[in-house]
This record gives C-alpha cells, structure tokens and sequence, in this order.
C-alpha cells in the first residue's frame, strides 16, 4: 500500500501545538486565547487541504522553467544543497518584504498577522493565495538551474523552520541571534508596535536584514496583530476583507493609472474607515459572546473531526477518486466557515450545518455505491422542515446557551 508519509505533518505540528501549550501553562502564562486558536487552525487546515489539490501544480511550473530556460545546469551536491538554501532565503526575504510593502501582496499575506496571539497556531495562518505568490518568486530558482526535485526537497525543509519560531516561550538564544531568524526576532515582525513595524523579514537567516536595513532588536514587549485589529474570526471575512478593501479603495480612485497605482502601492494608501462600512455591512456581528464549556466543546468536536478526516485523506490520497476528492473538501471547506460563523455568534450557522450534511451525505454514496443512501435526501429535505419548525432554537440553546 501507497501512503503519503507527508501526512504525518498533521499530527506533528499538533504535538509541539500541545507541548507549547504546557509549557506556556508551566510557565503560567496565557498565550492562548480559544477563539483565536481555532481560527488560525482553521486556516491552517484550508490552506493543507487546498495544498493537496496543487501541490502539482508548482512542481510541473519549476520542472518546465527548469526544462525550458534555466541558464545553468546544477547538479546536486553539498554545496549546491547550500547555494539553494542560501538563495531560497534570499528570494524569501524580497517576497516578504514586497508582500508588506505592495497591496496586492499584502491582500493575501495580511492572513498570517491577524492573529492577536503569538504561538506556534500562528505558524498555520498562511493561505493557498499566498502559496501562488510565493511560487511566483521562487521561479527564479529553476530559471538560475536548480532542478524542481530539489527546489520542492528544499522548500519542504526551509517551510520547517519558521514554524518553531512562533513563539513566545523561548527567550533570546545568544550567538544564534546574530545567525539565524530566532523566535525573539520573529515576534517584532508580528508586532503592531510603531517602531516595529516592518521590520525582521528573514525565514531562515537574519543576516538579510541586517544588510538591507530592516533589522531591529527586540526590546519592549511586542503587541501582535494588525495596527487596526480585524476583531473577527471568521472564516472567509479573515480570508479577503483586505482585498474588498483594496477593491473598494481602488473603485473610488478616480483614473486608470491612478488605480493601477494604488495596486502596487502601500498599504497606507487604503483608508482604513473603509472596512467600518464593510464591516456593517457584511459581517451583521451579534451582540451575544458565548463561552460556555458547552459551546467550546462544540467547536473543539468540529475542529478534531475535519483534522482527523484531512489526516486520513492525505494519508491515503492516491486512493480517493476525483468526486470523493471534491466531496472531501466541500465539507471540509464548510466546516471551517461553520465554525467561524459559530465563533461570531451568526444568525445564519444552521445553514452551513445543513450544507454539511449534504455533503457528507453525497460523499458516502459516492465512498459506498449504495443506492438506499438516496433516502438521506429525502430526511435532508425533512430536516430543512424541521429547522424553520423546531430546530433553529434548540439548536441556539444547544450551542450557545440562549435562545435566538
């Protein structure tokens, strides 16, 4: 049997999750708060199963550069390994920098600093949109002459590294300080403090910062997330309310070169009352904050489940047909916007709930072949009777202790 060993990568990032955890508890510290980490797992989890989907896809672009353009023809020995290490941080650096300093950039890498924590769920925030960018940069490498074979080993190893730099329970670590992006410098970069500001873009090595300009020791204590926090967990408003934003911002600029300007420049340019009207408009956020250990549960049930359906998928993806594949992620999908709906207390949540079912439904019959899972169809029909009737309430009172 055929396995994806990459799978394992699930259960891993969740053991150091709960190990850091414990270790922020021994240290009685509270650097967890429950609602920001299911929403940085969730979109951990989006961007792992959207991965799944083209992973390939970024392959097959570094192998046709590679075949087609590259100006050298590297092979691969220790010093090329070190060379393509070296020069993957290097572009690194300058697509991180840019993705800061460019709107259309920043509209997919604004994601990874929503987060008003700072541990290693934080690591999880990055999003497939923010992948193809980064696949857009690192093209050069197969264009230089690094085979696609090493370029998708190194950036496996290199997408390591920043994961056990987000976090605030490792201290400063000496002379690795003046080498390597340590946690102390990674937790500036996700500082919202003004003199922190853009500052630490290194993955891997710090010493790009320190040429260019853009290092700064951490001193006083880093307040995280944006300068104008998002204040919201969900799922989709967290995936693109800089990109209506800009959108916006771009639709009342007057003139065609005034709007592409605005596209590539900074992210200053884009009022920031303009998500206050976006806000009211689209999120109808409630007044009611549920917190109880039942409503907790709840989310925490949801959350293990797609985990656990996404490890078995990876795991054994070569097995799954293209329709179990869809079907997978649809629910997969409209969990993860069930439970930021859930965790904004929306109006609205039962419908994803039933969505979900139908799904789940079409995935067995699809998984089973049996054609009595036709039924399901009709007492999901029922079910839809059964919310307007009866259900919406009890399932309010349920979830979030009140009735709605």
């Amino acid at each position: 049997m055929h396995i994806n060993w990459l799978a394992f990568a699930v259960p891993f990032f969740l053991f150091f999750i709960g190990l850091e955890y414990i270790v922020s508890r021994w240290q009685k510290k509270t650097y967890f708060s429950f609602n920001n980490s299911v929403a940085n797992l969730n979109v951990g989890i989006a961007e792992r199963l959207i991965d799944s989907f083209t992973v390939g896809v970024f392959y097959f672009v570094y192998d046709y550069l590679h075949r087609h353009y590259a100006i050298f023809d590297i092979k691969s020995n220790a010093w090329t390994w070190i060379c393509l290490l070296l020069a993957t941080d290097f572009v690194w650096y300058w697509y991180h920098r840019l993705a800061h300093e460019i709107n259309v950039f920043w509209a997919v890498h604004v994601v990874h600093h929503q987060s008003e924590d700072f541990n290693y769920t934080v690591s999880a925030r990055i999003t497939v949109f923010q992948a193809i960018v980064r696949t857009g940069f690192w093209s050069v490498l197969p264009i230089i002459g690094f085979p696609a074979e090493m370029i998708t080993t190194m950036l496996l190893v290199h997408g390591l590294y920043p994961f056990f730099i987000h976090t605030r329970t490792v201290g400063k670590l000496g002379w690795l300080e003046y080498v390597f992006v340590t946690p102390s410098h990674h937790r500036v970069h996700h500082a919202s403090n003004p003199d922190y500001l853009d500052k630490n873009y290194g993955d891997v090595f710090i010493f790009w910062d320190k040429l260019f300009g853009t290092f700064i020791e951490e001193k006083e204590e880093p307040v995280y997330g944006l300068t104008k926090q998002l204040d919201s967990h969900s799922f989709l408003w967290q995936q693109f309310h800089f990109l209506l934003e800009l959108l916006t911002q771009v639709h009342r600029t007057p003139g065609i070169q005034a709007k592409i300007k605005l596209l590539f420049d900074k992210p200053d340019a884009v009022d920031p009352t303009i998500r206050n009207g976006l806000e009211a408009k689209l999120l109808l956020r409630s007044s009611v904050r549920a917190s109880s250990r039942r409503f907790k549960g709840y989310v925490v049930g949801q959350l293990t489940g797609i985990l656990l359906i996404l490890f078995s998928y990876l795991l054994f993806e070569d097995y799954v047909s293209w329709p179990l594949k869809i079907s997978i992620a649809l629910f997969i999908l409209l969990t993860l916007i069930n439970c930021g709906a859930l965790l904004e207390q929306r109006q609205w949540v039962l419908y994803p709930e039933i969505a979900r079912l139908a799904v789940l439904w079409l995935g067995l019959y699809i998984l089973l072949g049996d054609p009595m899972l036709i039924i399901l169809a009709y007492i999901g029909g029922l079910s839809v009777w059964a919310y307007f009737s009866l259900i919406q309430k009890r399932y309010f009172r349920l979830v979030y202790g009140i009735a709605h």
